[in-house]
């Protein structure tokens, strides 16, 4: 991947989807300060090192629909607990792009391909600056490493990925 390191606070399991659904899709922002916590804990390796946060970037008529980014809010509420900028608008998603949900890695990889890019007016934000992109689940990887991309033609240094839960194949339990 173009990304150098990715942590997640968990691993994505029925909890954790539940977790995710409520805060993504049933409004429950008042899950933000915990899963930001969470994050900020499994992240502390990155977020010690890192100049600012840069939230994975919806299309401007998905975050009407959903009325808010939650990669940005998780972002905010890491920052609030490393101490670590956010950059929210240093990268834009340019191309609006189906869910990624039910695609195969290779789809997924196809479905995000050019949708990211950093505005020209912001590549100073980026440029020389160890960046750590934050998004809610990593799956194949294929929307972190699209992202990791355009921060790095911007100039970006270094880019790490830090998310709320990471989907780990054929993963069982321990016990």
């Amino acid at each position: 991947p173009a990304y150098d390191r990715a942590r997640a606070a968990v691993r994505y399991d029925d909890v954790a989807r539940a977790l995710v659904h409520r805060f993504k899709y049933g409004d429950r922002l008042d899950l933000t300060p915990m899963l930001g916590q969470w994050m900020a804990r499994a992240g502390r390796e990155l977020t010690r090192e890192a100049d600012a946060l840069v939230p994975v970037p919806l299309h401007w008529r998905r975050l009407w629909a959903r009325r808010f980014n939650q990669s940005a809010a998780l972002a905010f509420a890491v920052g609030r607990a490393a101490g670590v900028p956010v950059l929210a608008e240093s990268l834009k998603r340019v191309k609006a792009t189906p869910q990624q949900v039910g695609l195969d890695k290779t789809e997924r990889a196809h479905n995000v391909q050019g949708a990211f890019r950093v505005p020209p007016e912001r590549k100073a934000d980026v440029a020389g600056r160890r960046l750590i992109l934050v998004d809610d689940v990593l799956t194949s990887g294929a929307t972190v490493d699209a992202c990791a991309r355009a921060l790095l033609r911007a100039g970006a240094a270094h880019v790490d990925v830090l998310v709320f839960a990471r989907v780990v194949a054929g993963a069982r339990a321990t016990i």
